[in-house]
């Protein structure tokens, strides 16, 4: 059998079974091994996304197995494959989000339940364990390991004009440099006024 050329490899619906964790491992090795990506690749696999979500707003990033940066009136914001609004990206989507929260042992031992019990779990009081959820769909969209009190990570926001104008050649419509500003702080502050 010929060996397939990167085109064929990447097609639309490779991209769609890698995705979905449906793609054989053989494939999967030689799309690693590809020297030089198709110019395309990246908008067939927003495709394959965007074809994934009940939603209508143009995906711009994924952000998770379940988030995307999406675009909608004019804005960005952070939305769940289900539809949930976490609104603009540039504040942590982890601040609309539901939380639990473990600081007991018992409670860490419900996630960690794998270790030896010679290997000590993480001490009370001085670390906690937070796990995010869409408050619509109830998916699991992080957990962090953190001291009691540590503000949530907020584990990505990317320069999605870069990204576009100088990566992909396809500059985003509305560019502006406050697009790359962290409005995480300004959100909180606004709570402390209510």
């Amino acid at each position: 059998m010929p060996e397939a050329s990167g085109a064929e490899l990447t097609s639309k619906e490779n991209i769609r079974l890698m995705v979905e964790g449906k793609l054989s491992p053989e494939i999967v090795n030689r799309l690693r091994r590809i020297a030089i990506k198709e110019e395309d690749r990246f908008w067939k696999y927003l495709e394959v996304l965007q074809e994934r979500v009940g939603f209508k707003e143009k995906i711009l990033l994924r952000l998770s197995d379940h988030q995307y940066i999406v675009a909608k009136g004019g804005e960005r914001i952070v939305k769940c494959d289900c539809g949930q609004e976490f609104g603009d990206y540039r504040v942590n989507w982890k601040l609309s989000s539901l939380v639990h929260v473990r600081k007991t042992c018992d409670e860490m031992k419900e996630v960690y339940p794998f270790l030896p019990k010679e290997m000590p779990y993480p001490e009370e009081g001085l670390v906690e364990v937070r796990e995010y959820y869409c408050p619509g769909c109830l998916a699991q969209l992080a957990v962090e390991l953190v001291p009691p009190g540590y503000p949530a990570i907020f584990e990505m926001f990317p320069d999605l004009d870069t990204f576009y104008r100088e990566w992909l050649g396809k500059p985003l419509p509305g560019e502006n440099p406050e697009w790359f500003q962290d409005k995480t702080l300004e959100e909180i502050s606004h709570w402390a006024v209510k």
